[in-house]
């Protein structure tokens, strides 16, 4: 099995759908003519889908023509919580061997969500009479991994911030584990406030949902 560029005269797949029906989601495309089946590829979305191509055969699902008008379509169970990337693959054959078709537009490919992780959090302060600063610590809830580029805390004089551009923003050093995570505290002036935002919202506000507990 491997894979080979589109080219004008090369059958590729069109008008790939999503529908989500409760567990489940539906794949619908147009089939070109004379195309009898179709490798089904399933990524997180942020990993580009040539990636696949390190491991030919790798997560792919065979589906043929056949399977698709009996079935309305191909149905897959969602599990997890996240986005994921459907690739389809028109395949060719040579000599035997499986030629799966990359299409430059990525007609081919759609992103399907399972819903947002949610990740809570509480700030709690520990001040003392005999420093001019008071101890942070940061407690974590997820529900899945969380790595550590997906999330900030912002510090803010006066009161606490209101956005993740309210403040000094920081990066958090390490990943986090599903389950609950207690940071090691922090020092921050007695008249500083700290908060927890999603680093980038366009891009994890899909994946993550963040609640104050």
């Amino acid at each position: 099995m491997r894979y080979i560029e589109a080219t004008s005269g090369t059958p590729m797949i069109s008008d790939l759908s999503c529908q989500v029906q409760e567990d489940r989601c539906v794949l619908r495309w147009h089939w070109p003519p004379g195309l009898r089946a179709v490798y089904i590829a399933r990524t997180a979305a942020d990993i580009a889908p040539q990636a696949a191509a390190h491991q030919p055969g790798s997560g792919l699902k065979l589906y043929t023509r056949e399977e698709y008008k009996a079935n309305g379509g191909y149905s897959t169970r969602l599990e997890g919580i996240g986005r994921y990337l459907y690739t389809v693959y028109a395949v060719l054959e040579e000599d035997g061997e499986p030629l799966l078709v990359r299409q430059p537009a990525g007609d081919n490919e759609i992103a399907v969500s399972t819903g947002r992780a949610k990740i809570r959090y509480a700030v709690q302060y520990k001040n003392s009479w005999f420093k001019p600063v008071k101890a942070v610590t940061i407690r974590i809830a997820a529900e899945v991994p969380v790595p550590k580029e997906a999330l900030c805390y912002v510090k803010k004089q006066g009161s606490a911030p209101a956005s993740r551009d309210d403040g000094m923003m920081f990066p958090f050093v390490s990943d986090f584990a599903a389950g609950a995570t207690v940071l090691p505290p922090i020092e921050v002036g007695k008249q500083e406030y700290v908060r927890l935002f999603l680093s980038d919202g366009k891009q994890y506000g899909q994946l993550y949902e963040l609640i104050p507990m």
